[in-house]
């Protein structure tokens, strides 16, 4: 990933990031008590803007928080430190925490001023050789904690598993638990079975991903038969395509899985037919209001 760029946004100010401080007593900090979220953005545009701001609140409320700005003033701060970075191609994080305590105490949830953070950093290119190659991925078994439907900056068992991607020279990490799919380290999984898009149901064990509705939506327009079922770890490996998405992923084929190839090795035709309709549908949105 690029550096972030220079300006960012933290409570109330648009300052340097250099010159960006906060607490060490900010529960963030020590608990990881904060909720997040990344979102493109294309040419100054952001990309789903509603789904993002509504999973934050989700995710806030989740871990006993109000979210502290309405989605118009989220509009305001966002747009505002998209303009003043020049905007274009990026993708933007904002976080709430729960603020700088007193002292150190796991309870009670106190009633503090809350630390709002956001940056925005050069968009992440996608590999060169994507729509030839696809990209590889390996698997492991899915030890994060049970609220993975709440996007909270309690990442370290994400870091742990996507570092055996890393290790393995792959892209990604996809989750197994109970024999059962679930997503990735950092990505929604989608599988294609017999002319089908399966995807495994939202629940606790699942973040809902705003690229993987994008995907229904877009697969939905392709003509493309799109399911959400239980998906088995055998159905996984005898897939004829396999697809990750996520914010600054985009929609990326999966050709190997543990070193073997997934279908024909090779990007398959529907993950052609989808990702065009993605690009399409981002020139659509182009200059229309967010």
């Amino acid at each position: 990933m690029a550096e972030p760029f220079p300006l960012c946004y933290l409570n109330g100010e648009f300052l340097p990031l250099s010159e960006a401080r906060i607490s060490p007593l900010d529960r963030g900090f020590l608990y990881a008590d904060a909720a997040y979220e990344v979102m493109p953005v294309y040419a100054a545009r952001p990309f789903r803007f509603s789904a993002h701001s509504e999973r934050l609140t989700r995710s806030l409320a989740a871990i006993g928080m109000e979210d502290p700005h309405t989605p118009a003033e989220w509009r305001a701060i966002l747009g505002a430190l998209i303009e003043r970075n020049r905007g274009g191609d990026c993708y933007l994080y904002w976080q709430v925490s729960r603020g700088a305590q007193p002292g150190r105490t796991h309870a009670p949830l106190p009633q503090i001023p809350r630390t709002v953070f956001a940056f925005c950093a050069p968009w992440p290119p996608a590999p060169a050789d994507l729509a030839d190659q696809g990209v590889s991925c390996v698997t492991a078994a899915d030890t994060r904690w049970a609220r993975c439907d709440i996007k909270s900056t309690a990442l370290l068992a994400n870091v742990l598993l996507r570092q055996l991607s890393v290790d393995a020279g792959a892209a990604e990490t996809i989750l197994l638990r109970d024999g059962e799919l679930t997503e990735a380290s950092a990505s929604a999984v989608h599988v294609v079975l017999g002319g089908e898009v399966l995807m495994p149901p939202n629940s606790r064990r699942i973040l809902p991903g705003t690229t993987r509705g994008a995907v229904e939506e877009l697969a939905a327009r392709a003509a493309i038969p799109c399911r959400v079922q239980s998906i088995s770890e055998s159905q996984l490996r005898v897939a004829d395509e396999v697809w990750i998405s996520a914010a600054t992923r985009e929609i990326q084929p999966v050709t190997r899985l543990d070193g073997h190839p997934i279908g024909a090795g090779r990007p398959g035709p529907l993950w052609r037919r989808v990702h065009a309709e993605f690009e399409r549908y981002k020139r659509e949105l182009a200059g229309t209001p967010w």
